[in-house]
């Protein structure tokens, strides 16, 4: 029961204080709203996916986005302008493995603020393939620059995820492939990216495994 106390005032008369009444909670509420797209078969060009992209850009702090995957991968562009909507994105972004991520489609799901995977699925991580025309000295040059484009972004995409080893044989032509187990172990492993990727309001980084 809250008791008065008595104090002085500035003329030295006694008046009675008003009694603490204890502390007060001040809620506010505020919508959630929670989208999902489903990321299924091979990645196509980028203009397929404007409204993924435009919905990422517009969210609002307190969104949740989904992105569900199977996926063999497919558009190094499209999957690079995903990533890069999913950092810029205000909202809570969750990439849930459901069966298959290969090449770009492993790279997105290590985008995610959460991540999720479910057993028997299954992540390949390669390097780039792709078709160069122009003249020799021309063809020469653009696979010298996508090839140190494509190694920024597997370093920094998918370190600690993997090791500087692992990256290293990728770029060199070998195939990684890891099973829902390995990657749930390497997921525990890590729980805080190595460097900032996500603006200051967004929060660490949680992986988490899902069964079933």
């Amino acid at each position: 029961m809250p008791v008065a106390t008595r104090r002085e005032d500035e003329d030295g008369d006694d008046i009675e204080a008003v009694p603490f009444q204890g502390l007060l909670r001040y809620e506010r509420q505020v919508p959630v709203r929670q989208v999902s797209y489903y990321i299924c078969g091979e990645l196509r060009e980028p203009q397929y996916y404007t409204e993924l992209f435009f919905t990422l850009r517009t969210a609002s702090e307190t969104d949740l986005i989904y992105l569900h995957l199977n996926s063999p991968g497919g558009d190094f562009n499209t999957g690079l302008q995903i990533i890069n909507n999913i950092a810029a994105s205000s909202a809570r972004v969750v990439t849930i493995l459901e069966a298959r991520a290969y090449s770009m489609a492993a790279l997105i799901f290590l985008s995610g603020d959460e991540l999720f995977v479910h057993d028997n699925c299954q992540l390949m991580f390669h390097t780039y393939s792709g078709i160069f025309a122009g003249k020799g000295n021309e063809q020469q040059a653009e696979i010298a620059a996508v090839g140190r484009w494509f190694e920024k972004a597997m370093r920094r995409i998918c370190t600690p995820f993997l090791t500087d080893d692992e990256v290293d044989r990728i770029l060199k032509g070998a195939d990684c492939w890891i099973d829902s187990d390995e990657i749930s172990r390497r997921l525990s492993r890590k729980t805080t990216p190595a460097r900032a990727r996500k603006p200051a309001a967004k929060k660490t980084r949680v992986t988490v495994s899902a069964k079933g």
